[in-house]
């Protein structure tokens, strides 16, 4: 009865908006080339409006996931046709006629003018990391409801404007870096505070990457063989675009396509082949070595090469998968088990400590709004993008598409039995590590689950355990395969499962090489302004030392995370969520300065906004996260508390060997923590400086944007190669 009243309820919503187009349609009144737009529209937003409203306001009986996608959809669609056109056209007024750095200053390894699909594969594959998969999976411990209007309002507001909006001033400014961006345009104080602190914040972030990719791979050859096998593919696909058959995209990426899904059927082969399992079935520590080489050769080998295809191939993994799984709900129909807010939302959920303010915001993170996505958009993309009309589909659009991965995640994560979910991703450190007694726990909660239940899905799944398994990626992984095989077939959920595994390891790992690339530019810019040749990202002593110093940092925080008992999660996760909002509300700074300087101080608010809440929220979780009582939150609790038990000689062996480590790694977070708000509150102050001189007239920096250039690429190259296609 739930099901069918359910699915009723949204037909009959569909239909209603079918009923109205039919009726204005026949009407004689009807203008279509105006009317029939605007009253589409309006039904658009009527739908998305009931979507929302069933979502927030269905309590008691399950709700089907039809409604989330209906409700992403919608909002989605209003936001890009209207909010991003509106933008793009009045507020920063683009132009297509102008020379892009891509064209200008071409040097065939940094620079380098790129078909506008390319471009857009690219930058989705680089910002769409862990956050949209493994965030909103964490975040279903609040209950399905927060995450998912977070989701929904956070990136049309927020996220999308903020990566539009500096990939816009990065492009007009010969592809600065956000930091540098911060040091022209606000002030020598502030900018030097953004570079180091963003430069910093990168260094945390890419080492999250690189955790939750190497708990992804770990002891599963299927997914290590295939990612190892996008490397050469990669390679071969960028060979093929530049030298081979340039210019055929579409020839290059149906082969690379092919390519891929050879990988992923060669990849089951190899899992069950005893002989060649064992060459890619390894530990954390190995695994996060061979990340950190590949980052290292990612960020110093020309982009053509390895990092723009092989971003662009994965997106057709990661938009082809996200896709699937959409159809595969159409098809099933299935409900979210989860209740919209859980007892948790209090602070005392298993999987991380913390009460639903500020944490969900913190937690949700790369879905709704993420600082990584600036450095991306001042960092790579506008190297590569040829044409500035692009920078709307590219920069909103991708941050529309990555807020519905993440929507995609929470369906996948809350149709699970509540149960199933918090027995994979609690801490055995919470719940117990003997099946017996996380079960108990789990009960206890009032979440109905069993031994043999557990069991059973573990074997379903082709894995010996799924009991805490941390992270999110494996009940993500979870999650997809009961969707996929319910839609598909059950007797491939196995199948399924590492499929999943597969696709997030690979959906993270492109962030991990971009984010590297990233962070190379970042030092070279700050170098370069103590000298110059350091500044040179074509030099290569200046290249193989900033890669190197980038990997080096990053290195070390992937090595204490993989050393850490509790899978380093609960460590990294809420620094790194921390550390990226952070970032984002340190380019919402620099683009609400730019905007004021460049004389747009009635449209500032579209920056202002976000930049309001997001010091709210990342000032409020830092206070928490430094000066908490609860060992579960406050870093230097959770340090003071371990030191206590190591002195006492109560742990166990196993974590007493790391404990030291674990207590400094516990201090430096907390350390790190105050640093990152003392950086973001040195940028807010000198954004309100620049914005005080400017309203009472007294000089400011002049702005740095590029005199205007024709382009020569307005009807040539980079067209006329994707016509020939």
């Amino acid at each position: 009865m739930t099901v069918s009243l359910d699915l009723y309820s949204y037909l009959k919503a569909v239909n209603l908006t079918i009923d109205c187009f039919i009726l204005l349609k026949n009407s004689e009144s009807f203008n279509m080339n105006k009317n029939f737009k605007i009253i589409l529209w309006l039904a658009v937003a009527l739908l998305g409006a009931t979507a929302i409203s069933v979502i927030a306001f269905h309590r008691g009986e399950s709700i089907s996931a039809m409604w989330f996608i209906t409700a992403a959809a919608c909002v989605y669609a209003i936001a890009y046709r209207f909010y991003a056109a509106w933008i793009a056209a009045t507020v920063l007024v683009v132009d297509e006629t102008r020379a892009t750095p891509a064209e200008r200053l071409d040097n065939g390894r940094d620079f380098v003018p790129t078909n506008k699909w390319v471009v857009f594969g690219h930058h989705f594959a680089a910002i769409a990391g862990p956050g949209p998969l493994v965030g909103p999976t964490l975040a279903a411990q609040f209950g399905y409801l927060p995450g998912t209007l977070w989701i929904l309002i956070g990136a049309v507001l927020g996220g999308a404007v903020q990566d539009m909006v500096t990939l816009f001033f990065s492009t007009r400014r010969n592809a600065r870096s956000l930091g540098q961006m911060a040091r022209d345009e606000i002030g020598p104080i502030g900018g030097l505070a953004a570079m180091i602190g963003t430069f910093l914040i990168m260094i945390i972030l890419i080492a999250v990457l690189g955790l939750v990719v190497v708990n992804a791979m770990k002891h599963s050859p299927w997914a290590t063989s295939t990612v190892a096998a996008t490397i050469p593919i990669a390679m071969l696909i960028g060979f093929y675009m530049r030298s081979f058959r340039p210019g055929r995209v579409l020839e290059a990426s149906a082969l690379g396509v092919i390519l891929l899904l050879l990988a992923v059927v060669g990849g089951g082969w190899i899992d069950h082949h005893a002989g060649l399992r064992i060459l890619f079935d390894h530990e954390g520590l190995p695994l996060a070595f061979a990340v950190i080489a590949y980052g290292f050769a990612a960020a110093v080998v020309p982009v053509w090469l390895l990092l723009a295809p092989r971003d662009y191939l994965s997106t057709y993994m990661k938009i082809g998968t996200i896709t699937l799984l959409a159809v595969a709900i159409i098809i099933l129909q299935p409900h979210v088990h989860m209740p919209a807010l859980t007892q948790f939302t209090d602070g005392t959920g298993p999987i991380f400590g913390g009460k639903l303010f500020p944490f969900v915001f913190i937690t949700i993170a790369c879905g709704a709004i993420s600082g990584f996505h600036a450095l991306i958009a001042s960092g790579t993309t506008p190297k590569l993008l040829g044409n500035e009309r692009d920078i709307c589909m590219i920069g909103y659009g991708a941050m529309l598409l990555e807020s519905f991965v993440a929507i995609m995640a929470m369906i996948a994560a809350t149709v699970l039995e509540p149960g199933v979910f918090f027995a994979i991703n609690s801490p055995a450190g919470v719940v117990g590590k003997e099946a017996i007694d996380a079960i108990a726990k789990i009960n206890s909660w009032g979440f109905a689950v069993s031994v043999e239940q557990m069991n059973q899905l573990a074997k379903d799944m082709g894995e010996s355990t799924l009991f805490a398994r941390t992270g999110g990626a494996p009940s993500l992984a979870v999650g997809m395969a009961s969707i996929f095989g319910n839609a598909f077939g059950k007797g491939l959920l196995a199948l399924w499962y590492h499929f999943a595994i597969m696709f997030e390891a690979i959906f993270i790992l492109t962030t991990l090489d971009a984010g590297t690339r990233v962070g190379r530019f970042m030092l070279q810019d700050m170098l370069g302004n103590i000298w110059p040749k350091m500044g040179q990202t074509s030099w290569w002593p200046s290249v193989f030392l900033t890669s190197g110093l980038v990997v080096a940092g990053w290195g070390y925080f992937l090595y204490i995370g993989v050393i850490d008992p509790n899978g380093g999660v609960n460590i990294l996760w809420p620094l790194f969520g921390i550390a990226n909002q952070m970032l984002a509300a340190i380019a919402l700074c620099v683009a609400t300065g730019i905007l004021v300087k460049s004389g747009k101080l009635k449209y500032a608010w579209i920056t202002a906004l976000p930049l309001v809440w997001l010091v709210t929220i990342t000032s409020t979780a830092a206070w928490q996260k430094i000066f908490s009582d609860d060992i579960r939150v406050g870093f230097f609790a959770a340090a003071n508390d371990m030191s206590a038990k190591l002195a006492a000689g109560v742990l166990p062996p196993e974590k007493a060997a790391v404990a030291p480590q674990l207590i400094f790694n516990q201090n430096l977070d907390a350390y790190l923590t105050l640093f990152f708000v003392a950086v973001l509150w040195i940028v807010i102050f000198d954004m309100l400086r620049v914005i005080y001189r400017y309203l009472a007239g007294k000089p400011l920096l002049p702005l740095t944007e590029i005199a205007h250039e024709r382009s020569q690429l307005e009807s040539g190259t980079l067209v006329e190669d994707w016509v020939r296609d």
